[in-house]
């Protein structure tokens, strides 16, 4: 397989930032009385925010429902989070610098609106990391449909088949997949051993391990 370019997810790729969502998740529904438990934020990782919040609004509805307000309340304690504390996740900027070395385009695919993003590579220090920055933010659907993905091979005319994106939740990994990509799975330790990640072509502990991927693989 040719591979092109590669693609990375943001959130759990990155930067460890999703037990960041997760907890703002938690404090925000809760206020709202919803009473939600770990276990019940961890189904919608990899989910655009506001369609969390939809979710959780069909399931256990409130009232005076906003969308908007409640979407702004959980990326602001994220937000702050990810300044304040935010991390890169191991082996995420050697890896970027490998794809580079070999010539490839690097783009980011995410489900997270442009301040989030802004907010991250601002922290890491990877403002000019990536050829190309695409957002579900704005899109109909987000992740697990693969537009975003298909965005970000198009903004780096690279054919999505000849596109390596990097993901940790299973509803990026499934975007990655529907858009004909190869796929790295490298999900969180606790979820690692699930059945699931069988449709990730390789899965990995952490990005240390991205170079002995590339390296199967023929690179233009």
């Amino acid at each position: 397989m040719n591979i092109q370019a590669v693609l990375f997810d943001m959130d759990g790729v990155l930067i460890d930032s999703e037990p960041a969502w997760q907890k703002a998740e938690l404090e925000v529904f809760n206020q709202l009385g919803l009473n939600l438990t770990q276990t019940d934020v961890e189904q919608t990782i990899g989910l655009r925010i506001d369609l969390v919040v939809d979710y959780w609004y069909k399931r256990r509805p409130w009232p005076k429902y906003d969308n908007a307000q409640t979407t702004q309340a959980i990326a602001e304690k994220v937000v702050a989070f990810i300044l304040k504390e935010g991390q890169a996740l191991p082996g995420i900027l050697d890896a970027i610098s490998l794809c580079k070395s070999f010539g490839l385009k690097v783009g980011l695919a995410t489900s997270s609106p442009h301040y989030i993003i802004d907010a991250v590579l601002n922290r890491l220090a990877l403002n000019n990391a990536f050829d190309a920055i695409e957002s579900a933010e704005h899109l109909a659907l987000g992740k697990p449909h693969p537009e975003v993905y298909l965005n970000c091979a198009k903004a780096l005319a690279v054919a999505a088949e000849h596109c390596l994106a990097i993901e940790d939740s299973f509803n990026g990994l499934v975007a990655a997949r529907a858009a004909s990509m190869q796929t790295i799975a490298i999900p969180e330790a606790k979820f690692a051993n699930d059945a699931k990640w069988v449709i990730a072509h390789h899965q990995l502990t952490d990005a240390t391990e991205f170079g002995q991927v590339l390296n199967q693989y023929q690179l233009d």
